[in-house]
């Protein structure tokens, strides 16, 4: 596989967004929906809507969410209405939750856990989709990116909680920790499988926590903001991301570095690549 391009913008801000997203060169049209992360109740970090609204704009997008596998504010799809309502999502764009009513069952192309990887019956309404992601830490995957964004993200509660049991509803959260970063990587080959040329993707490294946003108690970010970067590859983006984190002058990255090393977060960048999903291999165009 060749080198894959990822567009950076040493910036955060509304229009360094819309700037990377534009270099990609890709145009997104049809019905296209916009995977965000919502944010759950009481997280201080996430991305706001403010920032996106742009980006959602340009593509005249629907902001698609799905329900997570635990209790709080975005676990069932009435509480999770209102949490896109209290963060102002459904002011700047349509909203759609995927798997408010049912899921569907995507195949897994050489799984090793996962045969089968089912997300929100709605994102079949879809053409085109762009996904906007936060890149910051996280308690169980190391880190949080693009790759993130489109297994465990777009997975419906049901599908999420497939993810982490790597494949066996019934374990919850205790499957091993190798398992669980495979089946992350699985699950997303099946997003790009389903949008071959028709998906592209944006990470903002910035409020970059050890913390998931969907912690509702987190940790404020160590490391200070980094800028924007864009791609059609998502291996390639999350690789960029993680080798800025390394490349960091800041102090505050040690801390981030020893969560992203602590749960070998790398693993889940290395399974996708070797299913196909994108290379490590990248060229970064400042912009």
């Amino acid at each position: 596989m060749s080198k894959s391009t990822v567009y950076f913008v040493k910036d955060v801000s509304a229009a360094a967004v819309v700037k990377a997203f534009q270099a990609l060169g890709v145009e997104l049209a049809g019905k296209v929906g916009v995977k965000v992360h919502s944010g759950e109740p009481g997280n201080q970090n996430f991305i706001k809507p403010e920032l996106w609204k742009p980006a959602v704009d340009a593509v005249h997008g629907t902001i698609i969410e799905s329900n997570t596998a635990y209790d709080g504010g975005r676990g069932v799809t009435d509480k999770h209405w209102q949490t896109m309502r209290d963060h102002g999502w459904t002011a700047i764009a349509p909203v759609d939750i995927l798997d408010a009513d049912a899921e569907t069952a995507l195949p897994v192309r050489n799984g090793k856990h996962l045969q089968q990887n089912f997300v929100g019956a709605h994102l079949t309404d879809y053409d085109d989709v762009l996904v906007l992601s936060h890149f910051k830490g996280h308690p169980m995957g190391g880190f949080g990116g693009a790759l993130k964004n489109i297994s465990i993200g777009i997975a419906s509660a049901h599908g999420k909680r497939h993810i982490h049991g790597a494949g066996d509803d019934t374990v919850g959260f205790d499957a091993a920790q190798d398992d669980f970063l495979e089946s992350m990587a699985e699950a997303a080959s099946t997003i790009t499988d389903m949008f071959p040329g028709h998906i592209a993707f944006v990470n903002v490294m910035a409020n970059m926590s050890v913390d998931c946003d969907c912690c509702a108690v987190a940790e404020d970010p160590a490391i200070a903001d980094i800028g924007v970067l864009a791609s059609l590859d998502p291996v390639a983006l999350d690789q960029a991301c993680v080798d800025l984190v390394y490349a960091s002058k800041d102090p505050g990255r040690d801390h981030l570095v020893e969560r992203i090393e602590s749960r070998n977060g790398i693993h889940t960048v290395e399974t996708a690549e070797a299913l196909g999903v994108g290379t490590r291999d990248y060229t970064l165009v400042e912009l």
